[in-house]
């Protein structure tokens, strides 16, 4: 487990759209581009092994900018293939605000960050104590019906509500900006219920044609 004197001011940032981290939660990740494999090498010389999850977007001058809000996720499991790619994956640690991207001499960008405001990121799983499982279930299963995907239901039935609530936000196929509203809900019953309005919008004829991470 990561203590709050862990958390370095520097992170290297990896912009995935609709890569969502959250804490607590594994984010499974193959690396191929030579800059992302710099940063692993990095990484793997860190003590914290933090890499930071960024949603991109493009800015009024079209250039590739970050969301201010991202998660970092500690390196908990790696694997290296024949052609030099990496297999890995993070576990997520904390949620951090982006104050400015550091210039340097490094093909991956970098930031500095500040992870106030964050403080229950590295505290005990959350509850969410007016989460209505039946209901929030039933529409799940007619969102999952209408984009044709499946689910080990069994699974779902026996998940903390922390685990599904936050496994659900990171794999149904919703588009960025709505992953990055629910990265940055500040409980899990806020993310809770940003969830169910997604899946409302989605079951009324919204859109959610993005593949699943």
């Amino acid at each position: 487990m990561i203590s709050p004197t862990d958390l370095p001011d520097v992170i290297p940032v990896f912009p995935l759209p609709g890569a969502l981290l959250l804490p607590r939660a594994r984010l499974p990740l193959h690396l191929f581009e030579p800059r992302y494999l710099a940063m692993m090498d990095d990484v793997l010389k860190t003590s914290n092994r933090l890499i930071g999850m960024v949603q991109p977007y493009d800015g009024p001058d079209g250039g590739g900018k970050l969301h201010r809000i991202g998660c970092a996720g500690k390196v908990t499991a790696f694997s290296e293939t024949e052609d030099g790619r990496y297999m890995i994956t993070l576990s997520g640690a904390s949620r951090f605000r982006i104050e400015e991207e550091v210039e340097g001499f490094t093909p991956y960008r970098r930031c500095k960050v500040n992870w106030s405001g964050f403080d229950r990121d590295l505290g005990s799983v959350e509850k969410d104590p007016d989460f209505d499982r039946p209901g929030f279930m039933d529409a799940l299963g007619r969102y999952l019906t209408e984009n044709g995907l499946s689910t080990d239901w069994e699974s779902l039935g026996e998940a903390e509500d922390e685990l599904l609530i936050n496994s659900l936000s990171m794999l149904c196929p919703f588009e960025p900006e709505d992953k990055q509203a629910l990265l940055e809900a500040p409980s899990l019953t806020t993310r809770r219920e940003t969830l169910m309005t997604l899946i409302e919008f989605a079951l009324r004829g919204g859109s959610g044609e993005e593949v699943m991470q």
